[in-house]
């Protein structure tokens, strides 16, 4: 199955790092947050990847056409360019990169992908979102409802330290919990391709008008999942997973 990763938003919120490379290029223990997305999808089997582009759509394409060299060791002849890497990642990976255009909304963004995906079911994420769900539980999930879409659902992680009391007592301390009641859009989406008749152009934002009128047509169902999900929105929230990778224990490392 094919699978689409929307990696053109400008990232306005993280321009620490965004002001010189697109946020899905931003890193966490050395990698892009992109690569982690991905490897976590082919650590199910999934390797064939679509990646929608847009703002410095060519530091992405950079990274991949030159993959093999930024992560091994080579030496290279300059008298007739010939090179020999050592070390070399081994990753089956696939990956199209589509120049989906820089002021393009996330559903125009999808809809540019429909020429590559063709007529058959596919996956579909965000490039600045972490998780430990399982997709085989996910896409198992989706058959059994047999929906046009299905949608990860998940418990956004408190901004701040949360505190049970009791009588003044402090009962709890957790810091960065996941909050326990509501449930928001964690992408992570299975689609049918008739999902594609309900964007109209690029201007349509996929969370509107698209995934609304699934809503109302009964064809949008929701996965439930209970474990990891984190964002990358903020700086915050890059150190937060920065200092989950270095303590040796991701979350998203399935």
């Amino acid at each position: 199955m094919k699978v689409v990763i929307l990696s053109g938003g400008f990232g306005t919120r993280l321009s620490e790092y965004t002001d010189m490379i697109p946020k899905p290029m931003v890193t966490i223990g050395g990698r892009p947050i992109l690569w982690h997305i991905m490897n976590h999808y082919a650590s199910f089997g999934f390797n064939d990847f679509y990646l929608a582009l847009g703002y410095k759509a060519e530091v992405v394409k950079d990274f991949f056409l030159n993959y093999r060299a930024l992560n091994s060791d080579f030496t290279v002849n300059l008298e007739n360019g010939s090179i020999i890497n050592y070390n070399s990642p081994s990753v089956n990976w696939k990956v199209t990169l589509v120049n989906t255009g820089l002021n393009t909304m996330t559903g125009g963004r999808v809809l540019r992908m429909k020429e590559f995906i063709g007529n058959e079911r596919f996956l579909l994420t965000y490039g600045d979102g972490l998780s430990n769900v399982n997709l085989s539980n996910l896409i198992q999930f989706h058959e059994i409802n047999k929906k046009m879409v299905t949608v990860t659902a998940v418990h956004p992680v408190a901004r701040f330290g949360e505190l049970d009391i009791n009588e003044g007592m402090v009962t709890s301390f957790q810091e960065k919990p996941q909050i326990k009641e509501g449930w928001i859009n964690g992408g992570y989406f299975v689609v049918e391709p008739e999902f594609f008749d309900l964007i109209d152009d690029d201007q349509t934002i996929l969370e509107k008008h698209p995934l609304e009128q699934a809503t109302q047509k009964g064809q949008l169902v929701a996965y439930q999942h209970s474990g990891f999900w984190q964002c990358m929105d903020t700086k915050r929230d890059r150190d937060y997973l920065e200092e989950l990778w270095n303590s040796g224990k991701a979350p998203w490392l399935v």
